[in-house]
This record gives C-alpha cells, sequence and structure tokens, in this order.
C-alpha cells in the first residue's frame, strides 16, 4: 500500500512558525509581527476551508501492471493527485501483484471506509461490480469498463480510444519508409483491440486517399483478430514481438500492451533508427525518457482528467451509474506529437478534427 499525505501540512506549518516568530519579537515591531501572524493564520484557515473534500477518503486499485506502469495505471494515479490537491480528498492506493489481489484490496478499501474506491482495468471489472453490489453506501468507479446493466453506485470511465488511433494509423502510413507498419496487444479485450481497430482503420483512409499500400501486421479488422503478448507485464514478450513484425518489414510498430510495449521500446532503440514506436495512454516520449528518441507520437487517454471527474462528483455528493466517455470532441482523447513533419501534423490533426465533428467516420 502507498499512502500520499495531505498538501495543506506545509501551509499549516508556516503559519504556526509566524506565530512563533512574531511572540518572539520586541521593540516596536511586536506588534506588526504579530499582526501578519494573525493574517497569515486566518488566510491559511480560509485556504483550507475552501478545499471541498476535506474529510473525503478516495483510493486506487490498480491492475497487475503496478502505479509505475507509465501506462494506464500511473495517469489514473494522477488523477488521484490531481483530486488531492484541488479538492483536498485523501488518497490512499493498494497494488495488486496478481488478479487474486483484486477483491481483497477492494474489500480491505470497502472496510477502510474509502467515499469512493477506483479500479484501473477492464481486468477488474467483475471484481468491482461485486464490491459494489455490496457496499451500496460507496462510490466506485472503473477504468476501461462500463457496467451492462448499470450500477447504481458504479461508472465506468470509458474512452474512444479508435479515433486517435485512426489518426495514429494515418501518420503511421504517411511516415513508413518501408510501406509496412504493425501493432499488438497484450491481451485480446475491447480496451485493448479498440486501438489497434482504430489504427488499422487508418492506414486503409491512408491507402484510399492516397491510393497508397501500405500494410499492417498484427491486426485484422475482418476477423477481430491480431498479435497479442498473452500478458501486459513481460518486456520480453515485447521486445521478441517488435523483432518479430520488424522481420517481417514493420518499421513502424504500435503497442498496447502497457509495460509490454516498453521492452519494444527497447528493440527499437536498440535497432539505431530503423524502428519507430507510437506510444499509447500517455507521451511515452515523456514518461519513458530512456527510449524518448523512438517515439513518433503517443495515442492519448487522459484518464487522469475522468479520475478526477468522477472523484468531483463523490466529493459533491453525486452518486451516478452514468458513465464518462471520453472522446476527441471532449478532449478525453488525443494524440502526442513527438517527430512528425509539420505538414503531416497539420493533416492529421485536420483528420481529428473531421471525426470530432463527424465529417470523417470510423
Amino acid at each position: 500500500m502507498i499512502k500520499r499525505k495531505g498538501l495543506r501540512s506545509a501551509a499549516v506549518a508556516i503559519a504556526a512558525f509566524s506565530l512563533i516568530a512574531g511572540a518572539c519579537g520586541g521593540g516596536d515591531d511586536t506588534a506588526t509581527e504579530e499582526t501578519t501572524a494573525e493574517t497569515t493564520a486566518e488566510t491559511t484557515a480560509e485556504t483550507t476551508a475552501a478545499l471541498p473534500g476535506e474529510g473525503i477518503l478516495a483510493c486506487q486499485v490498480t491492475d497487475t501492471g503496478g502505479v509505475d506502469d507509465k501506462g494506464f495505471n500511473q495517469i489514473s494515479y494522477k488523477g488521484m493527485q490531481d483530486a488531492e490537491a484541488s479538492l483536498g480528498v485523501t488518497i490512499d492506493l493498494l497494488e495488486s501483484a496478481s488478479d487474486a489481489d483484486y477483491a481483497p484490496n477492494l474489500q480491505n478499501f470497502a472496510d477502510k471506509g474509502c467515499n469512493i474506491i477506483v479500479t484501473v482495468g477492464f481486468l477488474l471489472g467483475d471484481a468491482t461490480k461485486a464490491a459494489a453490489e455490496a457496499n451500496p453506501d460507496r462510490n466506485y468507479a472503473i477504468v476501461d469498463f462500463a457496467f451492462d446493466p448499470a450500477i447504481a453506485n458504479a461508472r465506468g470511465l470509458v474512452f474512444a480510444t479508435d479515433q486517435p488511433s485512426f489518426m495514429a494509423g494515418y501518420l503511421a502510413a504517411a511516415m513508413t519508409k518501408t510501406g509496412v507498419v504493425s501493432t499488438f496487444g497484450g491481451i485480446n479485450i475491447p480496451p485493448v483491440s479498440i486501438f489497434m481497430d482504430g489504427y488499422a482503420k487508418g492506414v486503409a483512409y491512408y491507402n484510399a486517399q492516397k491510393g497508397a499500400k501500405v500494410k499492417v501486421l498484427g491486426w485484422d479488422t475482418a476477423k477481430k483478430d491480431g498479435t497479442f503478448a498473452g500478458n501486459f507485464n513481460s518486456l520480453d514478450d515485447g521486445k521478441n514481438i517488435a523483432k518479430s513484425q520488424a522481420d517481417e518489414g514493420a518499421d513502424i510498430i504500435f503497442p498496447v500492451a502497457g509495460p509490454v510495449g516498453l521492452g519494444s521500446a527497447q528493440f527499437a532503440k536498440e535497432s539505431g533508427g530503423k524502428v519507430k514506436i507510437i506510444g499509447v495512454d500517455v507521451d511515452m516520449s515523456i514518461s519513458n525518457p530512456d527510449a524518448a528518441e523512438v517515439y513518433v507520437a503517443s495515442v492519448l487517454k487522459n484518464i487522469d482528467a475522468a479520475v478526477l471527474a468522477a472523484i468531483t462528483d463523490t466529493v459533491n455528493g453525486v452518486k451516478t451509474s452514468e458513465n464518462y466517455v471520453g472522446t476527441l470532441a471532449n478532449g478525453g482523447v488525443g494524440v502526442a506529437f513527438t517527430a512528425v513533419p509539420a505538414g503531416l501534423q497539420a493533416e492529421v490533426e485536420a483528420i481529428g478534427k473531421g471525426i470530432a465533428d463527424g465529417t470523417i467516420k470510423i
């Protein structure tokens, strides 16, 4: 378990120090110092009172990738930290070493009295459903899962990641030097395959627009199946899959596999620039600085904003089963450009606007 303390203790300490300093002063400055100390204390009290989340405990359960996965667990936790800073809630975290930890971690937080429990990942769907139904007085939110039928005290935080992935596929098709690009996933589940499907459709759109014949490895849009590592943890699997796809000619690879994708980035780094990577969930050129040079772009899933929105509702006393859906139109998803020619970036951004306003259909 990782515990995080509130951010306001420092301000309280400063106010206390000011009071002490005023008491120790002498001469004509004493009254001024006392007034300053009182003003500082009053300002601190007002600032503390202004944070609406005091007394609210927000908790997160990760999947097996862990909070430092440089991907969706990590950005989910950023949303928790944002809530701590902006709302004044107290936050707590439990990391799952295996799927056997899901239910115990959820029960631990229910017993602890968490007002909202955020779970990260499609694979926690069943455990989150059971916990929410067993604890109707708690709020739950889950990343990458939507309940059907709805549960009164649980909401899904889902994302139309096929939209920015379509943009990324178009970009990859425009930048490839070999005429072959690729993708692969961690496990064949909807939050993974939606990226891959959007990517392949973006390549197809490029081919149709430009009269090109760029080939996609790793995903078949007709069969809805492709290449998967079978896990989200093994960097060696990511390295091996990337090597295999590169051996078939792929020079731009889109891993949708959490930490497995870090292995692909390492392979790309060792290729001496022959292979490039499109990151996923976050701007991987920033979150994976050791291999920053291999990324041409990243498909963004702004989970932190969704998590913050869910916690904000809890702070405001809102209990809802309405799903949050992140799209290009509302800023819930997007693309970070790292090493893309300016003209092509403008072209891809225009495609994004077309998707957002409905003039380009996926």
